[in-house]
């Protein structure tokens, strides 16, 4: 027969010789420990058992909870408790579910009892792995179903307006993100709408407010009036198209997660522009996210566009300013999340902003170059460590000469 494993509770009286040599026949792999150690301390410290061994002194409800400690470290031990005349002791354990040897401790009558709760240990432990695989394989399942529900609020294609170019570059940390991008038509498709945000935290969580906080932007923005008077150099009022819809989905998404959501602690730092594909000029909103960087096609400095205003979740009743920016021919505007920069190395190390800037400084040609660059960057910096952090990118590239009409952006997930 295999081995029954059994702890033996340090408590007086002491087992009886007979006890013990009928163990010690059995081949049975002895401890011993006392009711304090069983209680306290570590679970991960506990010893792995078939049978708790205790007498029928010991107190039973301190004696289940020891079983239960013991059952949470590994598998399903049996309690036994032992009596020679103490019997009224016995029945109150017996009552709890607690098994009894009594004498005489014949060693075939103690190996028969022992294995047959060392059997049932590990019939507790079958059905204890049996329910966190499928534990496991249900929440697994319902990552999926997480995952294919988050796939379907990112853009399948993307609307690109003719002479400019957008490729996009997305890697979750984990099958659901809290990072997200989307590109959209507004104002009667006269302008485009760029937006890429990162909720905190990561994981299903992240997901369920990610998208929320897409539907929130994108039906507000959608549903909001046309332009948005703003001062000149002058003092007078000026229109710009598409940034009612901008400062309306900001405020409003910021103002709704604060009303309702504050509690559960979620915020998103987001970038979301309003591009006139006719001109170049973009309107924007930096809502606390990693400045994106305006590559000049002449090889000038990275300009980065600072934020604007806080992260949205975050404040109640604040106010967002506008940015503006000019995308000229060889432009190429690149926004990404804080999973670039921090994308980590084996020894821990950052890649970092300044490295990143010194790679996106001079010529790097158009947006899917620029994508390409830092992609190699953060898979090479990382190597073989965990990615911690969802990486998403998104670059805009304004050609020198028109290409020709794009039916879609270029993605690569």
């Amino acid at each position: 027969m295999p081995s029954t494993s059994v702890i033996i509770l340090d408590e007086s009286p002491q087992p009886p010789r007979a006890l013990l040599d009928a163990l010690a026949g059995m081949d049975a792999e002895l401890s011993v420990r006392s009711l304090a150690q069983l209680l306290s301390g570590p679970v991960a410290a506990l010893p792995a058992a078939d049978v708790l061994l205790a007498p029928a002194g010991a107190p039973g409800e301190s004696v289940r909870t020891a079983v239960r400690r013991l059952r949470r470290r590994a598998g399903a031990p049996i309690a036994v408790v032992w009596t020679t005349d103490d019997f009224g002791a016995l029945e109150a354990h017996v009552r709890l579910g607690h098994e009894y040897l009594v004498p005489p401790f014949l060693p075939a009558l103690v190996g028969a009892r022992l294995h047959s709760c060392s059997e049932r240990a590990e019939l507790g432990r079958t059905l204890q792995e049996a329910d966190a695989r499928a534990e496991l394989m249900g929440y697994e399942k319902e990552l999926e179903i997480g995952r294919e529900i988050q796939a379907g609020f990112l853009p399948e294609a993307l609307p690109v307006p003719d002479g400019w170019e957008i490729d996009v570059r997305f890697r979750p940390a984990r099958q659901v993100a809290g990072d997200f991008y989307d590109v959209f038509e507004l104002v009667h498709r006269r302008r485009l709408a760029l937006v890429v945000a990162d909720v905190c935290d990561k994981g299903v969580g992240a997901a369920l407010f990610m998208a929320l906080i897409r539907s929130l932007l994108r039906h507000t923005a959608e549903s909001s009036g046309l332009q948005h008077l703003v001062a000149d150099r002058s003092g007078g009022r000026i229109p710009v198209v598409g940034a009612t819809p901008l400062l309306n989905a900001v405020t409003a998404t910021n103002g709704y997660l604060t009303r309702n959501h504050l509690r559960q602690g979620y915020f998103a730092t987001l970038f979301f522009g309003v591009l006139d594909p006719l001109t170049g000029s973009l309107v924007y909103i930096n809502g606390g996210h990693n400045p994106p960087l305006l590559l000049a096609g002449d090889g000038r400095d990275p300009l980065p566009l600072e934020p604007t205003g806080p992260a949205v979740g975050v404040l109640p009743d604040c106010s967002y300013a506008l940015g503006y920016a000019q995308l000229d021919p060889g432009d190429t505007l690149f926004v990404y999340t804080d999973g670039v920069p921090e994308a980590r190395c084996p020894d821990g190390r950052f890649l970092g902003d300044e490295r990143m800037l010194a790679m996106l400084s001079g010529a790097v040609g158009d947006g899917r170059a620029v994508v390409d660059l830092m992609d190699r960057a953060v898979r090479d910096h990382t190597g073989r460590a965990e990615q911690h952090d969802d990486v998403t990118m998104l670059a805009l590239h304004r050609p020198r000469a028109a290409r020709g009409p794009h039916a879609t952006g270029r993605s690569v997930a």
